[in-house]
């Protein structure tokens, strides 16, 4: 009987990665577009970020180690790694 469950659970996972497989590249495509749109605001917001705070009278290299702390919450490793 354990045999019998562990038959079936390995012909789901089968049919799982069957069923994902050939849905990886548009799945790939999209996350990409996302990605790619996500660090250009991440960018934008980074520059308006470092714009303001030499505005408020901070001297540009702190306001760039400032900014790149800043833009550290845009790295997509961070939350690759939490999983």
């Amino acid at each position: 009987m354990n045999k019998e469950i562990k038959d079936e659970r390995e012909l789901e996972t089968i049919k799982i990665f069957g069923m994902l497989i050939p849905k990886m590249p548009s799945l790939m495509f999209r996350l990409t577009g996302t990605l790619v749109r996500f660090k250009s605001d991440a960018n934008k917001a980074g520059k308006v970020f470092k714009k303001e705070l030499i505005k408020q009278g901070i001297d540009v290299e702190t306001a760039n180690n400032l900014t790149e702390k800043y833009k550290e919450g845009s790295h997509v490793r961070q939350y690759i790694q939490g999983f």
